[in-house]
């Protein structure tokens, strides 16, 4: 075991404890377990704000994936990868403020809790639960099995020691210290995040000999990897325009982002979300895939494109930077991971167990109760992640599209359309989350534009004309949400 790098890491481990116990503290004290347990009392300013998106929506395939694929595809990759430049501001700037005062005045601790109010229909509830459920304890499990993936590969533990190692010290946190503790965690694994970039980046360019020799090798190997279009020439304009779908305008529709607007202290701390984490995101979505590629100059004849990051880092760092530095694909897979757990947890305890089991429950109930589905979850995703089954990495590729399929226009149009009803939101969700699978089983990439595109469209499509079909139906149900949603 190499010592000087596994070090680093445990003292990151151990801060990720002690956050998580300062955190318990608050759930001691607080009257409300509920909006402190999922939603951190709403307290959260604006640069904890910008850090728990990022955190949350930056995963293993931020850091180790992406990279991986830059280095296979070239240039063009960090093209694309570029797109996810605005999706902080574009989620905050689309919820911002009626988002967080409509949450507020329902005390919406859940997007199905603000699709509750908004709809007043249960079965709007149910398949949002469950789409859920389905697809993000999928990919969690996924994310699970690349953290320990990474544990394993730099420790030189047993996979199965690398997986209780890792699940152990993500349900800690979250078990005793809820949404509070994720927030807190999620910004000192922002900030690993970006210093991990900044020094991996220089590096790398370092041990090339700088940017116009790694470029000269480059360009000798392949011209297309210097070019917009890729090593092979699949990245169309199309496709990469489509990007803006699945990474901009549809992250939207996730629930573990979506929630985050509605959890800042005040419009303040949103404006300087807005900023910080445009910031932020640019700088480490650019220097990430940046890197994977200069690796190909460094690193020539790398097959996995997975292990991409820990050789690099291994090879142009002094072993102690390099543990700090994989420190952050570490914090990407765990604030990931902590944000979807939370997530599934309170669709199945405020979502389905309070609106349709026991309403009346107490304070006292549902914190045993949601401690406790936290940790069966936990549990669960453990053992399907000790022998993940094939049908797993399939869900998780498509789990993050099929959630935006089905949230983006109950959302965004719940939100700015007084026309739209129960019946729009049903349609959408099916039609979103049915036609994505369509696509992505029998016609991946249809029309040369990203999976998610057609899905999007239709299910919008679905929204408008069932809300003005069956408009006459909900028109009694509308006019009590419309006076109690759009009224002060």
């Amino acid at each position: 075991m190499n010592w000087a790098v596994v070090v680093p890491l445990l003292v990151f481990l151990v801060i990720i404890f002690c956050i998580g116990f300062y955190a318990s503290n608050h759930l001691k004290t607080t009257s409300n377990f509920l909006q402190e347990y999922f939603l951190g009392s709403r307290q959260l300013g604006g640069f904890i704000l910008a850090m728990t998106m990022i955190a949350t929506y930056g995963s293993a395939s931020s850091f180790i994936g992406g990279p991986g694929v830059a280095y296979t595809m070239g240039l063009g990759w960090v093209l694309l990868s570029m797109t996810q430049l605005a999706t902080g501001y574009f989620v905050l700037s689309v919820l911002g403020k009626k988002f967080a005062i409509m949450a507020r005045k329902i005390k919406a601790v859940t997007l199905i809790d603000f699709l509750k109010e908004r709809y007043q229909n249960k079965w709007v509830v149910i398949l949002s639960a469950l789409s859920i459920i389905l697809f993000l304890f999928s990919a969690m499990a996924a994310q699970w099995v690349g953290g320990a993936r990474l544990i394993e590969s730099l420790t030189g533990l047993s996979y199965t020691a690398a997986l209780f190692i890792f699940a152990v010290s993500v349900l800690v946190y979250v078990i005793i210290g809820g949404f509070r503790a994720v927030a807190i965690t999620d910004t000192v694994q922002g900030v690993v995040m970006f210093f991990g970039t900044l020094i991996i980046l220089i590096g790398t360019i370092i041990a090339g000999g700088g940017i116009g020799p790694i470029m000269s090798d480059l360009a000798v190997e392949n011209p297309n990897l210097i070019s917009p279009y890729g090593a092979d020439q699949s990245l169309t304009p199309l496709y990469v325009s489509s990007f803006w779908i699945l990474v901009g305008v549809g992250v939207v529709g996730l629930p573990q982002v979506a929630v985050r607007a509605m959890s800042y202290k005040s419009s303040k701390g949103m404006h300087r979300a807005l900023l910080i984490g445009t910031v932020v995101v640019g700088f480490i979505m650019l220097g990430m895939h940046l890197t994977g590629v200069f690796a190909r100059s460094v690193l020539p004849g790398i097959e996995v494109g997975d292990t991409v990051m820990p050789r690099i880092a291994m090879e142009v760092l002094p072993a102690w930077l390099a543990g700090i530095v994989l420190a952050a694909p570490m914090a990407a897979i765990m604030s990931t991971v902590d944000s979807l757990l939370l997530l599934v947890s309170s669709a199945v305890v405020k979502d389905v167990y309070l609106n349709y089991v026991k309403p009346e429950a107490d304070d006292r109930t549902i914190k045993k109760i949601s401690i406790g589905v936290t940790t069966v979850i936990g549990l669960l995703v453990f053992a399907m992640a000790v022998n993940p089954p094939e049908l797993l990495i399939w869900l998780n590729l498509f789990s993050f599209g099929g959630l935006e399929a089905a949230f983006i226009w109950p959302v965004i149009m719940g939100l700015y359309w007084k026309k739209g009803n129960a019946g729009g939101a049903m349609a959408s969700i099916i039609t979103g989350v049915g036609s994505y699978v369509v696509f992505h089983s029998f016609m991946p990439n249809a029309f040369g534009m990203h999976t998610v595109v057609m899905p999007v469209l239709l299910s919008f499509a679905a929204y408008v004309l069932v809300s003005l079909i069956t408009m006459k139906h909900h028109a009694k149900v509308q006019d009590e949400v419309i006076t109690k949603l759009w009224s002060a």
